[in-house]
């Protein structure tokens, strides 16, 4: 066997996925798009965009300006038709409105609107109870300066500042959080971090799976009957492509890996751990993609069927639903695919585990690529030599 012959039939593999446009997209912009979105809905450290339409603020203006800063990147505006252009337009998730000479008009004791702007729907409840939450807390401070200043003397205004450095020194109130149960998701799975997990086991299955089709085409138009008439050996050949669809699949993997590390800031745990995983779950995905190039003879058929399974046992794995939430009899048998030991190995390297505590995990997933190898090359060794 020659190893030089073997790896130029990877590399070619590997060239002509990287030279389809469209194929590109899914396999480096929609893992993506999809992890952002997964991202947001399970907490991501995203914070809403708020414009605050504020004229001459005063110290009480700019204190609730830095207590909604707590939660939200605050845009100001000196303008409310254009704040509300800009909520309108979705380019502010939402507006906060203050009417002009508003520290003198709350210090004088006058009753004082402030506007809330934002799309319809229970985000934006959730939102405007945080701004009546900051709102109701600087009441406080405005009757405290009210009645000092009627006690001491002098104007409302002198007092803010030690008013809210009181109100600051003020004990907490504590609350204890206590958890019932079991928890299903551990704290390092908060944020991107889940649908980075799921999703590089999905993408990665469904790029194997697509990926055969080329191996088809490949007996389809005769391109590996012509190797066999070469001079390189029929042990090259299958080496070669199993490498080729072997280097698609961590191609895949390792990009996701990459990626969510530095755009979304995932911490995917220890490496030697993740490396092991990985390449397990490739080799996973070379033998599936060669069996079905083996077997299969027609590539669009082959993709279409490829993407239904891929996507049924995706979702059987856990990997658009988290196994920790499925019921007994459907947790039971995702143990039946790899997908669920790849995700079982990922939660446990987050948690904090090491490469002898996912053994176990990869042993599995290695005995699952050999059959699937060993099936693969039974059958392209025979399809090749009819």
């Amino acid at each position: 066997m020659s190893l030089g012959r073997a790896l130029a039939i990877a590399r070619v593999n590997l060239v002509r996925l990287l030279r389809d446009r469209l194929g590109l997209f899914f396999i480096v912009a929609l893992p993506m798009i999809i992890i952002f979105a997964l991202g947001l809905q399970f907490g991501g450290g995203f914070q809403a965009r708020v414009g605050l339409r504020v004229v001459d603020p005063g110290p009480l203006a700019s204190a609730l300006e830095e207590r909604l800063s707590d939660d939200w990147t605050i845009v100001r505006h000196e303008s409310e038709a254009e704040l509300r252009v800009d909520v309108t337009s979705g380019r502010l998730h939402a507006g906060v409105v203050l009417p002009d000479q508003y520290d003198q008009r709350l210090t004088a004791g006058e009753e004082v609107s402030v506007g809330f702007v934002a799309p319809p729907g229970e985000v934006a409840i959730g939102r405007q109870q945080i701004v009546e939450a900051a709102v109701a807390e600087q009441a406080a401070v405005v009757r405290a300066v009210r009645f000092t200043a009627a006690e001491a003397g002098g104007e409302p205004v002198e007092y803010v500042e030690t008013a809210e450095a009181v109100r600051d020194g003020l004990p907490d109130l504590g609350v204890e959080v206590v958890t019932v149960g079991d928890v299903l998701f551990p704290e390092e799975l908060a944020g991107f971090a889940l649908g980075a997990q799921s999703q590089l086991v999905l993408f990665t299955f469904l790029t194997s799976l697509t990926g055969a089709a080329q191996l088809i085409l490949s007996r389809q138009l005769g391109v590996s009957r012509r190797m066999v008439a070469t001079p390189t050996s029929m042990g090259t050949i299958l080496v070669g492509e199993g490498l080729g669809r072997f280097a698609v699949a961590l191609f895949q993997a390792v990009f996701i890996v990459g990626a969510t590390a530095l755009l979304f800031g995932v911490s995917w745990g220890d490496p030697l751990g993740v490396a092991l995983i990985v390449l397990s779950f490739s080799l996973v995905g070379a033998g599936i993609a060669m069996l079905i190039g083996a077997v299969a003879n027609n590539a669009e058929q082959a993709s279409s069927v490829a993407v239904f399974a891929g996507l049924g046992i995706a979702a059987l794995g856990g990997s658009m639903v988290p196994p920790e939430i499925f019921p007994e009899p459907m947790a039971t048998l995702s143990w039946l695919t790899p997908h669920r030991w790849a995700l079982d190995a990922f939660r446990e390297l987050i948690a904090g585990g090491d490469l002898a505590s996912i053994l176990t995990q990869a042993g599995v997933l290695l005995a699952i690529a050999a059959v699937l190898l060993g099936l693969a090359t039974w059958r392209l060794r025979a399809a090749l030599t009819q």
